[in-house]
């Protein structure tokens, strides 16, 4: 409870000033839009002549594109903000007073702020979800399994983002390593068994793209298998965990700004 109240003022003091700027509102949704506009326009290119890349109806691949913008918003709206700063602090030491506070250091780095401007990705996302499932006539429990596999593509998403911040105690120049991570992500926009063999291992055991995206749109579907399933819970976990002792092992090389 003492953090749920320390969370909830974090969030509201960010939106407090951000809300200062809500022009930035509109130049945001335009943004979104714009980005859905060509994400859809590239997929239905895919699909000229009646091609089915990876054996997907247009619909169906519709789920993925709306799980990638949800999880693109989310991105935005909380990993960007927070996890972004790590190299940041160490660069300039800050980090210091952050291990200094009477809070876990991990979660003050993770949650401290938030940009509210990234909701707009997500809810076109949701949006997008929705239509499509209507389309493939959904069920109620459907929607849900996809979404329950989407808040396990957040904690793989935000675990990979925390690992690399924190390798940043090392290798202080990591900044661009997250602009890697987001740029093989764009991969997240189509349906992996679109791509080549080669590439659908990377997306799958290199870089987890396939069980952000694809993984949610194929629960919903109903096409997941137990052992897929367990396969994507076993990799949020450990990635999730690993986060925890990674950084806990990292502090161990810290030296702090003034020795």
């Amino acid at each position: 409870m003492r953090y749920l109240r320390v969370l909830s003022r974090f969030w509201g003091t960010a939106l407090a000033a951000e809300l200062e700027y809500r022009g930035n509102f509109l130049v945001a949704l335009l943004s979104a839009l714009g980005g859905a506009a060509g994400s859809l326009f590239g997929i239905s290119l895919l699909y000229q002549g009646g091609y089915q890349p990876g054996g997907w109806r247009f619909e169906e691949a519709l789920l993925v594109l709306g799980a990638f913008l949800m999880l693109d918003g989310f991105a935005f709206t909380l990993l960007s903000p927070n996890l972004n700063r790590v190299v940041e602090q160490v660069q300039k030491g800050t980090l210091d007073f952050v291990l200094l506070k009477p809070l876990d250091s991990q979660f003050w780095l993770s949650f401290r702020t938030l940009s509210p401007w990234g909701l707009s990705d997500g809810v076109i996302g949701l949006l997008l979800w929705v239509y499509a499932g209507q389309r493939l006539g959904l069920s109620l429990a459907d929607y849900w399994m996809g979404f329950g596999l989407l808040a396990v593509a957040f904690v793989m998403l935000y675990s990979l983002w925390f690992i690399i911040g924190t390798s940043s105690i090392w290798f202080v120049k990591v900044a661009n390593a997250t602009e890697v991570l987001r740029a093989l992500l764009e991969a997240g926009r189509f349906p992996v068994q679109a791509f080549p063999v080669a590439y659908r291992f990377v997306f799958t055991f290199v870089v987890p793209v396939a069980f952000l995206t694809t993984v949610p749109a194929e629960a919903a579907l109903g096409r997941l298998t137990l052992t897929g399933l367990g396969l994507a819970l076993l990799i949020a976990v450990f990635l999730l965990v690993f986060s925890r002792f990674f950084w806990r092992f990292a502090l161990r090389s810290y030296t702090s700004a003034s020795s």
